[in-house]
């Protein structure tokens, strides 16, 4: 390592104005990151991080930002006062970054092959075949199964944590110096995330790549990171090497950050407890279509015979990595997407009712999307947004009611009610996923399907939402189907689960039978990811 570091970070603040109104966001912040080391911005959502992090870049939705103080030296060069030709150098070739929301970093009319496409073309001057070549090289390495067959695919047509990873790839298509991680592995299975981190750390090996890595799982931080800086209110309240802060953390706020996890237990499975949900046979074929009159030639099979029963006050979690199923399966049963197979939501058969019959039903079944940015209008204020369930399903209510309700919803996720007339920009990842929550909760649902709830929420605020979903749960009987990689999560959380690869589920039963004595290898390898801890081949996990 050469002494002088790859990126100094001098006096950095950031400042945001609206209208008359000016808010400071990142407040004086200082650090460095050296050839080849890899240093982790930890701290709850809103804290700054992500700020920091688009400032190197000059990302930020300027002139609405813009800095009091500060410099970002790279290579001894100020990117804050640099001209636009030197940052498009820099940016994406000396400089990439992964951005935190997938689904909204790709572009959607424009297929994988040609995204990552585009970027070998632009910066390593490749050609098509080359391209297309190092393209299925860099899905290989991240992890994208059957990598040709993806290749024509569009972003809509991958799952959460595909996406993600083709976000990965194209960051270090041009193998950058710098790597700037924004929840690098917020939406990938604890399998896949273990890859991911696995080849990043190779990757710094083999071409000395720095990282500053932004992360709220200090598991991760551990694994990866020489040094952390502890950042809330805009402020670094602690920086120091990896594990003197774990070892012996001296700000409260640190302390805070490393006691924090989803805690407690999930009510005893009820298996006499009313069905709101029942699936049998659900099938979810997708057609892969050729040629000049698109015959269709195979099908990728997304939900293949699955059966499932979800009751009143109780939790179904289903777990299994990236593109098993998962959501499709969940989509199914709340007739977003075709299917075959019978489904009966509060003992009526739904499956073969139009978009049209379904209307009666919808108040009674919500979903909390995995992406809060894409799924919540950003012309729509986050009053309108939650009112806007309300005005369709109870257009009796007068707006006081409507307005009363709506701050009702956002106190029970822990959102400041005065900020309702802000738009889903001005919120942090998770802060939206809360609004999010809200949105789906104000209609007092009997069925709630949550994708990766809390996938885009900090460790604390995790806690805080299983406490919540739990607590709402028990006071309106609410039956969940909980989708998530985070076994963690689904512990806490889930009375029964399913585990599901390929589009079938491999194993099912009680909680206590899922964790304590899983059957499958592969169920077996999802829990040892998740805790850091062997599996024996007999089904006994073992510390």
């Amino acid at each position: 390592m050469s002494d002088s570091p790859l990126l100094s970070i001098r006096d950095l603040s950031v400042s945001f104005t609206q209208g008359k109104e000016e808010t400071l966001a990142v407040d004086h912040v200082s650090f460095d990151i050296g050839r080849g080391e890899t240093v982790a911005l930890v701290g709850e959502s809103g804290s700054g991080k992500s700020v920091t992090a688009l400032s190197v870049l000059k990302l930020l939705p300027y002139p609405a930002a813009s800095h009091p103080s500060g410099q970002v030296l790279y290579n001894g060069v100020d990117l804050l006062s640099a001209d636009e030709p030197t940052l498009r150098k820099v940016r994406g070739n000396e400089i990439a970054m992964i951005f935190q929301e997938p689904m909204t970093s790709l572009n959607p009319l424009h297929t994988i092959e040609r995204q990552l496409g585009e970027i070998l073309k632009l910066h390593r001057g490749l050609g098509e075949n080359a391209a297309r070549q190092r393209t299925l090289e860099l899905l290989n390495q991240v992890g994208i199964r059957d990598p040709e067959k993806r290749l024509g695919a569009f972003p809509h047509q991958l799952s959460g944590g595909q996406r993600q990873r083709v976000m990965i790839a194209m960051a270090l298509a041009n193998e950058p110096d710098l790597l700037i991680a924004d929840e690098p592995t917020t939406a990938l299975d604890v399998t896949v995330q273990a890859q991911i981190l696995e080849l990043l750390a190779e990757l710094r090996r083999a071409k000395s790549m720095s990282m500053l890595f932004i992360t709220h799982d200090l598991g991760i931080v551990r694994k990866v990171a020489d040094r952390v800086c502890v950042m809330t209110e805009g402020k670094i309240v602690e920086s120091g090497p990896t594990e003197q802060i774990f070892a012996n953390p001296q700000h409260a706020y640190t302390r805070h950050l490393i006691a924090a996890e989803p805690k407690g237990q999930p009510p005893k499975a009820d298996l006499t407890a009313e069905t709101v949900m029942e699936g049998r046979d659900i099938k979810v074929w997708f057609p892969i279509k050729q040629g000049l009159l698109r015959r269709t030639v195979d099908y990728v099979k997304g939900v293949d015979g699955v059966d499932l029963t979800v009751r009143a006050g109780q939790t179904l979690g289903v777990v299994g990595e990236s593109g098993s199923g998962k959501t499709t399966l969940g989509l199914a049963l709340a007739r977003m997407i075709a299917s075959q197979g019978e489904i009966r939501f509060s003992g009526q058969e739904i499956d073969q009712l139009s978009y049209r019959e379904m209307r009666p039903h919808r108040h009674a079944l919500q979903i909390v999307f995995q992406d809060p940015y894409g799924s919540l209008s950003p012309r729509m204020s986050i009053a309108e947004i939650i009112q806007e369930g309300l005005r369709i399903h109870q257009p009796g209510l007068s707006v006081e009611e409507r307005d009363d309700l709506v701050i009702e919803s956002l106190k029970e996720v822990d959102l400041d009610p005065a900020t309702r007339f802000r738009y889903p920009h001005e919120f942090s990842g998770g802060q939206r996923q809360r609004i999010a929550i809200a949105r789906a909760m104000v209609l007092k649902p009997r069925f709630v399907m949550l994708d990766e709830p809390t996938s885009a929420l900090d460790m604390s605020v995790q806690a805080q939402v299983v406490d919540l979903l739990r607590d709402l749960q028990k006071k309106h009987n609410l039956a969940y189907l909980f989708i998530s990689h985070d076994l963690k999560v689904v512990r806490a959380l889930a009375n029964e689960v399913i585990v599901m690869r390929s589009g079938k589920v491999v194993e099912a039963g009680t909680s206590e039978q899922i964790f304590e004595a899983p059957r499958t290898d592969y169920t077996r390898a999802l829990i040892a990811a998740a805790f850091n801890i062997e599996a024996t081949p007999g089904g006994v996990v073992s510390e």
